[in-house]
């Protein structure tokens, strides 16, 4: 989860500790984002849109132009919930798009979907 908001960090962690079958790795900043995203090619990258120093979309558009985080699915999570801003995300890239508060449902589903997607695309019978 790339995240500069201590409490919604906080919050997306007591989420997935629901879930004992998934770890959770934070990142404070997008650089340090890629940097993870390269280093533990997690299955599902959960993206904060508005951080300090570069955006979420930003981020996002490198993580897409390196072969080796090309395929993850990348889940927006933002308290911009206006119509343009989930178009623009969703046009991008981004797999699925969270407005905050975050419904705790929508959430799970969106993940348990981009996890099914992940695995498949890194199953080699599925190719």
């Amino acid at each position: 989860y790339v995240e500069d908001n201590p409490a919604n960090l906080e919050l997306v962690e007591q989420l997935i500790a629901r879930r004992p079958d998934l770890r959770l790795l934070s990142a404070g900043d997008g650089n340090l984002g890629v940097e993870f995203a390269r280093v533990y090619q997690p299955e599902v990258i959960l993206m904060d849109m508005n951080l300090p120093g570069i955006s979420g979309i930003e981020v996002m558009k490198i993580l897409r132009a390196d072969p080796l985080t090309a395929h993850i699915p990348i889940i927006a999570i933002s308290a911009n919930a206006l119509p343009h801003d989930i178009e623009k995300a969703i046009k991008a890239g981004f797999f699925k798009y969270i407005t905050k508060p975050i419904k705790v449902i929508e959430f799970m589903e969106a993940l348990d979907v981009a996890l099914i997607l992940s695995r498949a695309a890194s199953d080699p019978a599925t190719r």
